[in-house]
């Protein structure tokens, strides 16, 4: 018979999983903590801005929201139509959690980033699965390039800690089968990190689209992913 000390138990067990989990984005973010914020006043349009996320894995299409999410979504844009993405990977994967790139290279080298945003925590945009998120550290304005897209409803990440939630600006509207798949990729340590898929899964090409994408075209499988992972050469400590 289950006692009221074993459910207690149980309880706090996953609490602690969970709460190491929400340390897993702060750990893995790739802000410059001695740069200041970026200006706070985006120039982006309030309209959504749509954009495809072509992966070792399919396609994943993306709805931002510039309207509740301004700040998030014009440095999303600016990173994105530079080419910075194309070519990181999705460097912390947790099943039933999120996935996190955009940050390291295939050699889990981390990318030079520009100054760290103003954290947007406070715009009524949830952590609900399919929902992207910008990464950051233990510093609330410290997001610069990473993100992490829910796989779950995550309720816990828009109650603030250190003072601050974490910063939704957008959803994934097409290609939550891919991310599925990309979430059940195996996983183990690499370079003192944890949670990184032991099959590289990489973001080839992100584009900012002129519109919508049609919703009833199947998306164009992208190049199958390695079967082994480019042999980590060292990664700096976020």
């Amino acid at each position: 018979m289950t006692t009221l000390t074993s459910l207690r138990s149980r309880s706090l067990i996953r609490c602690a999983a969970l709460f190491l989990s929400v340390a897993a984005i702060a750990n893995t973010a790739t802000a410059q903590e001695t740069k200041p914020a970026a200006p706070s006043a985006p120039t982006i349009a309030t309209a959504p801005v749509y954009v495809s996320m072509t992966t070792s894995k399919g396609v994943i299409y993306l709805e931002l929201n510039a309207a509740q999410a301004p700040i998030s979504t014009e440095n999303f844009v600016k990173y994105t139509k530079e080419g910075f993405y194309n070519g990181t990977i999705f460097h912390r994967v947790i099943k039933t959690f999120m996935i996190q790139g955009g940050g390291f290279t295939p050699d889990m080298k981390q990318k030079e980033t520009k100054p760290p945003i103003k954290n947007e925590w406070k715009n009524g945009l949830p952590n609900n699965r399919g929902a992207i998120s910008m990464a950051r550290t233990n510093a609330p304005d410290s997001a610069t390039c990473q993100f992490f897209i829910n796989t779950v409803d995550n309720k816990m990440l828009d109650q603030p800690r250190g003072g601050a939630a974490y910063a939704v600006f957008g959803k994934v509207i097409k290609g939550m089968d891919v991310v599925d798949a990309i979430a059940a990729v195996p996983t183990g340590q690499s370079n003192g990190m944890g949670d990184v898929p032991k099959t590289v899964v990489t973001i080839e090409k992100m584009e900012v689209l002129a519109g919508p994408p049609a919703m009833d075209a199947p998306a164009t499988p992208a190049t199958p992913a390695p079967t082994t992972p480019a042999a980590p050469t060292g990664t700096k400590n976020p």
